[in-house]
């Protein structure tokens, strides 16, 4: 594990990373900085690394502190290794995070950034993640071979692996995978939560959206007339058929798990639970909870195609992530035998792969 020298004279005096509680002995902690250009974030390798790469998109977040980014780091990168392995790749799990501050110049920060990620000499693999967008992929892959999402739309094929586990769920519940006629909640309507919105608007009876920010709103309503939109708070506690976290981590905990009146959620967001304790409550509460790892693989499925192939082909990278829907009704079919909440039923499937193989 390696940490950047500013990093350790600051902060060690005050705390280990190995002392936070989102630190799984990951393999390797890089702490970026570059006074000059405003670069500051982190690195994090979770497992991987060593005979093939680890795969982990860039985020770009207005973070607090640099304790609050590499607790995120940590836990996003983590949580890739148990999307990897019950998706069945042979890749790990990492994480990349740059800290946004003011008066910062973006493309400065990206170039200063992409020079540390070629620095690790291809065991890091990134692409697109909250704050980072098309024309930015674009701009780091200029400069590096470790950039992926170029020739695939990961948003695209995320989100089409959230509606084959949607219809998964509803066959487990109704019988049938048609959402023609049900009701869903959209919790943040950024690129996966719109493009979800996309798919299933011409279905749906109803489709409640929210978001902090008020401009993607209106032009969500723009596009999409029929959809009520609700504040945040609302959005919780909407009677519907299916709740989407699409937004951030740590959408359902403790203090609002009991305002849910969904009968399914499956959404986009990563670590979408507080602890695994939560999932066990919407377990006792009769709410069939699609682990958020195991369905919104399809963007790392279509990255990790474009990074094997040279060629892009649009259906055997559709053909892989359908492949989602079984995998979420292995788990479906054990939680009926076993009544064990179907998040620690995936936690203990995948660390069973992982701590093995990688």
């Amino acid at each position: 594990m390696f940490l950047g020298k500013s990093f350790r004279n600051s902060m060690e005096k005050f705390f280990s990373p190995e002392k936070l509680a989102d630190f799984d002995n990951h393999k390797l902690i890089v702490f970026l900085e570059d006074e000059s250009k405003g670069l500051r974030g982190f690195i994090t390798i979770h497992r991987g690394g060593n005979i093939y790469p680890s795969f982990g998109a860039t985020r770009f977040w207005r973070y607090k502190s640099d304790i609050e980014a590499l607790t995120d780091c940590l836990k996003l990168s983590k949580i890739m290794s148990y999307k990897s392995a019950l998706a069945g790749l042979k890749y790990g799990g990492a994480k990349a995070v740059i800290i946004h501050q003011r008066n910062s110049r973006r493309n400065d920060i990206l170039r200063a950034y992409v020079q540390r990620v070629n620095a690790l000499g291809g065991k890091f693999i990134t692409g697109a993640d909250v704050g980072i967008n098309g024309k930015d992929v674009e701009l780091l892959r200029l400069e590096s071979n470790y950039i992926v999402g170029t020739k695939s739309d990961p948003v695209k094929f995320t989100s089409l692996g959230i509606l084959f586990a949607i219809q998964t769920c509803l066959k487990q519940i109704l019988g049938g995978e048609d959402i023609g006629g049900k009701t869903f909640a959209i919790q943040g309507i950024g690129k996966t939560g719109s493009e979800l919105l996309r798919l299933i608007y011409p279905f749906a009876e109803k489709i409640y959206v929210s978001d902090i920010d008020a401009l993607k709103l209106k032009l969500v309503k723009k596009r999409f007339p029929k959809v009520i939109i609700l504040s945040p708070q609302e959005i919780y506690r909407k009677k519907v058929d299916i709740f989407c976290p699409c937004a951030l981590s740590d959408a359902i905990t403790k203090k609002n798990v009991s305002f849910l009146r969904c009968k399914v959620i499956a959404g986009s967001a990563n670590n979408q639970l507080e602890d695994d304790t939560v999932g066990e409550l919407l377990q006792k509460m009769g709410i069939l909870y699609a682990p958020d790892y195991v369905i919104n693989a399809g963007g790392l499925i279509a990255v990790v195609d474009e990074f094997e192939n040279k060629s892009f082909n649009e259906s055997k990278i559709e053909k892989k992530i359908k492949k989602i829907k079984k995998r979420l009704q292995f788990i479906f079919d054990k939680n009926k035998k076993t009544n064990r909440a179907t998040n620690i039923i995936a936690n203990n499937l995948a660390e069973k792969i992982f701590n093995k193989f990688i």
